[in-house]
């Protein structure tokens, strides 16, 4: 079970959203090279970053940023989201460092460019499923889909996905606890690992996500509970790490 510190990109800045809104940003850093940095000094084992602008742009927009992190880091495993929309784009991250490519919309409006990513980079493709009660968003979560996520998840079972990052939009950035009971659900429907998203506030969540572990929830996604203070990422991940 590993804790992944998030950082989202947003002109260059290291900010976190309130339920995805692009004008509902906290910045925290205006160095996310050096906020990288830091989490790699407190242990973490992964780090997740998501291009903002790149997701609603349907193409990259920080990816010098990306690639800096991972020249800095290259033994750091990397997942990377937001605009990945073609094989160019995660043929790039990939040469880039990248470890995994974090496919959302596309995933969505394109099942199929999944599978040919899957083929074309095996061990290298993320799903991610954004959703609003259950359904999935896309662009940005700016548009509600009339598909469930269960449902959608079920469609790469054969593909050779390594994950799904699964979030709950609502709770994302508010603080609210994570949704342990849809995330559960989703992991128990499919066989495919789970990434916890959305909601991450304090060790009670790490505890709820741990017991999830048999399930097939193989981690969560940390964003504004590490930068504001109410987990602490070497202290929570030692806890997951004594079982």
């Amino acid at each position: 079970m590993i804790l992944i510190p998030a950082i989202d990109l947003k002109e260059g800045k290291c900010v976190r959203l309130e339920q995805g809104l692009m004008d509902k940003d906290t910045v925290f850093s205006d160095r996310p090279v050096e906020m990288a940095t830091q989490w790699v000094d407190q242990g973490c084992k992964r780090l997740h970053v998501i291009d903002l602008d790149g997701a609603f742009a349907g193409k990259p927009v920080n990816a010098s940023i990306i690639e800096e992190m991972c020249s800095s880091h290259p033994h750091l495993p990397v997942q990377i989201g937001g605009g990945i929309r073609n094989m160019e784009t995660v043929e790039a991250y990939i040469k880039a460092g990248v470890s995994w490519c974090i496919i959302g919309t596309q995933a969505v409006r394109d099942p199929e460019f999944v599978k040919q990513a899957c083929k074309a980079f095996p061990d290298h493709i993320i799903v991610g499923l954004d959703a609003k009660k259950g359904m999935v968003a896309v662009e940005g979560w700016a548009e509600v889909s009339s598909l469930s996520a269960v449902n959608l998840a079920k469609e790469f079972e054969d593909d050779g996905v390594s994950a799904i990052v699964y979030t709950d939009i609502a709770r994302d950035g508010m603080m609210q606890g994570v949704n342990i009971e849809e995330t559960q659900a989703l992991a128990q429907a499919i066989s495919i690992p789970v990434i916890a998203s959305g909601g991450m506030t304090n060790m009670d969540d790490v505890i709820a996500v741990q017991a999830a572990e048999k399930d097939g929830v193989m981690g969560a996604i940390l964003g504004r509970s590490l930068y504001d203070g109410t987990i602490d990422l070497q202290s929570a991940q030692a806890f997951l790490d004594k079982g």
